[in-house]
């Protein structure tokens, strides 16, 4: 479920952001639950950029969370690299990252 929502250009832009970013969410053994989406949805809200890593004691790859996260939670998958993973959704009512345009 690919979602071309983000142009190249700005998935990369995205990633560098990222790149300085803490991880703020662990997935582990409790695997993703309706408590977690919620506060994701939270953090997603305030930040518009977040990183994630799924712990070795996931039943879930890096990809298959990030994919379930992002479909529960309406954001895109900005990058899947290792145990982490990066989500974006923009806030419209108060955006706080500045995207390069599409064309």
């Amino acid at each position: 479920m690919v979602n071309n929502m983000l142009t190249s250009k700005q998935r990369a832009a995205l990633r560098g952001i990222a790149a300085t970013y803490e991880t703020i969410f662990q997935i582990g053994k409790g695997g993703i639950n309706d408590n977690l989406i919620q506060q994701v949805l939270d953090a997603l809200r305030k930040r518009e950029l977040i990183k994630l890593r799924v712990l070795d004691n996931s039943m879930y790859t890096a990809r298959e969370a990030a994919e379930e996260i992002a479909a529960k939670t309406k954001s895109e998958v900005v990058q899947v690299i290792g145990s982490k993973f990066v989500l974006w959704k923009r806030n419209p009512q108060d955006p706080i990252i500045e995207l390069p345009k599409s064309k």
